[in-house]
């Protein structure tokens, strides 16, 4: 059992790397538009009013791309001064009850981008000035909550399936 959730999350790993890349390629087009619309505003003397929007537009989605590989490299901020000091089952207890809420947050956000993409292709909205489908902004929320979410999930069984750390010893003492 643990080797096929392991093997699963190395697989999904290469979901969350791909995603990774993604949100770093929306980040180079951000900065080359960006730089665009700065030079048309203030070199050439005609703003481009489709550099704003395209930008907000873009930035949901890369907000988002991101979760998983945060969680993949363990970047999310956490304060251990007081878990470190607690016993060694305590401390997988806590990291359990961490992965859950992890979890279940995932599936809330998931489920809420799934309904609004749903929404949004079946309205046909679009952005006001570049006309761009808002499904498509949400679908890629959607994907990318979705995959933290079974990112999430796999680590939490992962937390669950391994033992309780043992106690380390610090000068000499338990």
């Amino acid at each position: 059992m643990r080797a096929l959730i392991d093997r699963a999350t190395k697989t999904v790993e290469w979901l969350v790397l791909g995603l990774a890349a993604i949100g770093a390629l929306i980040i180079v087009v951000q900065m080359v538009w960006i730089s665009y619309g700065v030079f048309m505003r203030y070199v050439i003397g005609r703003p481009d009013r489709m550099v704003t929007e395209a930008t907000a537009l873009l930035l949901f989605p890369v907000a988002l791309v991101g979760l998983a590989y945060a969680m993949r490299e363990d970047s999310y901020p956490r304060v251990t001064l007081l878990t470190d000091a607690l016993r060694p089952g305590i401390q997988k207890l806590i990291a359990l009850m961490n992965g859950a809420i992890m979890a279940l947050i995932g599936v809330f956000f998931s489920i809420t981008t799934i309904n609004a993409t749903i929404r949004a292709f079946n309205s046909g909205a679009s952005s006001e000035i570049l006309n761009w489908p808002r499904y498509l902004f949400w679908g890629a929320a959607a994907a990318s909550l979705s995959v933290f979410t079974l990112y999430a999930t796999l680590r939490l069984v992962q937390i669950a399936l391994s033992p309780a750390p043992e106690k380390e010893e610090r000068d000499g003492m338990v």
